[in-house]
């Protein structure tokens, strides 16, 4: 299984869409585990937290049970610059 490495915290943007369809975090791990994705409330939101990294699979359920796409879902996240943190080391 392949997870995608939060270097960028793509977990305010999923917080931000959950809040904005009203659900709480306990609602989205229902609707994970139905739609084959079970989760457990304390790691969704280390998730959102940008504390774990999420598994791709995980991702595209989310996206679709919060109806956005990927382009909404990454809007506003920035690359970090590789060089610029190698140079404050």
């Amino acid at each position: 299984m392949t997870k995608i490495i939060q270097d960028v915290n793509l977990g305010t943007n999923i917080q931000r869409f959950r809040k904005e369809k009203g659900l709480t975090q306990e609602q989205m791990c229902a609707k994970l585990e139905l739609s084959g994705r079970p989760m457990i409330q304390s790691t969704y939101a280390q998730i959102e937290t940008g504390v774990r990294n999420i598994f791709t699979s995980d991702l595209i359920a989310i996206t679709r049970i919060l109806g956005v796409n990927f382009n909404e879902m990454f809007s506003g996240l920035e690359p970090i610059n590789k060089y610029e943190i190698e140079s404050q080391d």
